[in-house]
């Protein structure tokens, strides 16, 4: 909400009342309320809920739709003098063909200095394409087929950034399903890659790419103990991202890419455990979680937003909240199944928020569907953690046979792996089997004994599900509370 707040109270006046007006004209009135009230008055939530007459779920959905309507309408205002120029570009073989050679030129130059002024390379070898062959009788060829040729490699270069940046994100997921070392391997290999062709040219655009896979490689593959001199201290690489974002105000990516250095941001202060700092920035990705879960997967890893939502719950004892927030913040999201690390960790985030509140049968039918969706045979590690989440709420379900037909299948892959990477697995597997046996005052005991266990077993490298099950006493008396089952 502090974004919202922040971006309408320094919208200029025109925008404010074209949006407003706007607003009222499509009977929006409850979002053009709540745009003038977060305008002029500066409540708390709670009161504006009252003064709107809606409730939280409806409040957050006005919220959203109004961010919404105002980044569509200043990308809007961004868009247009670009799309001027690209007109006149489009229209440039009219010119050449009707007008003098002069007047041609004069005209070229003039949208030359647009372009650069709106970093548009590509749109650039056409003008200097056109001026090569106007200055075909003139020593100023040269100069201008030189200028063809390094944008043609410079685009070349930028297109070869994008593609080396959606590698490295495809491989990061692969490496954090599985923490092989030579996926991280590969990934060191991919950053060193970047950073050789963002060297190629004196480019912000470059930066701001390597600057993205910098900044998470630093946070989220080397760790603290492998500190890579040869990088760009974090602090520093904002700062630097945030002076160019200034410089290019009517740049229509660098607008979006704002939102992954937030979320690089969030995920900093996270990391480095500096909590308040991190809360500054975690209601503006909350907002957006469905687009960046949606649209940003080339620039950045976007699911582990979910991982950091269910770590956050969990420290403020927050977790029973999510249930009721998913179903406005994830209504439009669309995610493509060819993604397995990113759809698995959303419907794990699915299941999870109901799990937290008790809905046990919605929990295991996430799941199963998972499991039916997509194979994670190639991440033997992830697979099993998943289906041990299934067998825990067959458990509390009290459903014995379902349990067991998952834990006998559960067994069956721990023989195939080394068992001392299992740990967490087998003392689960322990932990539910003790529930489904025993007299309720002996499974007490017993579960809380295994749990006290399982809350020593080292962290998994890779994601590990389980790790977000809170082993606390309402669990393990729900646990004793399970029906004894006799084929256990």
């Amino acid at each position: 909400m502090a974004k919202l707040k922040n971006i309408i109270r320094q919208l200029s006046e025109p925008d404010f009342q074209a949006i407003y007006d706007s607003l009222i004209s499509s009977g929006a009135d409850k979002s053009a309320g709540l745009m003038k009230s977060l305008r002029d008055h500066n409540l708390p939530d709670s009161k504006i809920m009252v003064e709107l007459d809606v409730n939280a779920n409806a409040y957050y959905t006005l919220r959203s739709r109004l961010n919404q309507k105002i980044e569509e309408h200043l990308l809007q205002q961004m868009e247009s003098p670009r799309t001027d120029i690209l007109k006149k570009l489009a229209n440039i073989n009219e010119v050449v063909f009707t007008k003098k050679r002069t007047i041609s030129i004069a005209t070229l130059k003039k949208i030359e200095k647009e372009l650069i002024h709106y970093d548009l390379a590509n749109e650039l070898t056409v003008v200097y394409k056109y001026l090569k062959k106007l200055h075909i009788n003139s020593p100023e060829q040269f100069h201008y087929s030189q200028l063809y040729n390094r944008h043609v490699a410079y685009t070349l270069a930028i297109d070869k950034a994008e593609h080396v940046l959606a590698e490295y994100f495809k491989k990061f997921g692969a490496f954090y399903f599985s923490a092989s070392e030579n996926e991280r391997l590969s990934l060191t290999l991919q950053l060193r890659e970047m950073r050789n062709v963002s060297r190629l040219y004196q480019s912000h655009r470059l930066y701001i790419f390597y600057s993205c896979m910098s900044l998470f490689h630093q946070l989220f593959v080397e760790g603290d103990d492998q500190q890579n001199d040869e990088l760009e201290a974090p602090e520093d690489i904002f700062i630097q991202v945030n002076k160019i974002f200034e410089s290019y105000p009517m740049d229509p990516l660098y607008y979006h890419l704002n939102l992954v250095f937030s979320f690089l941001k969030l995920e900093y202060y996270n990391h480095y455990r500096v909590f308040k700092q991190a809360e500054k920035f975690y209601e503006e990705i909350n907002d957006a979680a469905s687009n960046l879960l949606m649209n940003y997967s080339q620039f950045t890893f976007s699911p582990q937003f979910l991982i950091s939502k269910l770590t956050r719950a969990l420290r403020l004892g927050l977790e029973a909240e999510l249930y009721a927030e998913n179903e406005n913040l994830f209504r439009d999201l669309e995610l493509d199944y060819g993604d397995i690390p990113c759809y698995t960790i959303f419907q794990i985030y699915r299941s999870l928020s109901n799990y937290y509140v008790g809905k046990y049968d919605e929990a295991a039918r996430i799941l199963n569907n998972l499991l039916n969706d997509v194979s994670l045979k190639a991440f033997p590690f992830v697979y099993m953690e998943v289906k041990v989440l299934l067998a825990l709420q067959y458990c509390l379900l009290n459903d014995g046979d379902l349990f067991n037909q998952l834990s006998n299948s559960i067994q069956r892959q721990v023989r195939t792996q080394n068992k001392e990477a299992c740990e967490n697995i087998l003392l689960f597997i322990k932990l539910m089997k003790s529930a489904l046996s025993g007299t309720r005052k002996e499974k007490q005991k017993k579960i809380a004994a295994i749990a006290e266990k399982l809350r020593f077993v080292p962290q998994s490298p890779w994601f590990s599900p389980t790790s977000f099950v809170r082993l606390d006493e309402p669990l393990i008396g729900k646990l004793a509370a399970v029906d004894n089952y006799s084929s256990i």
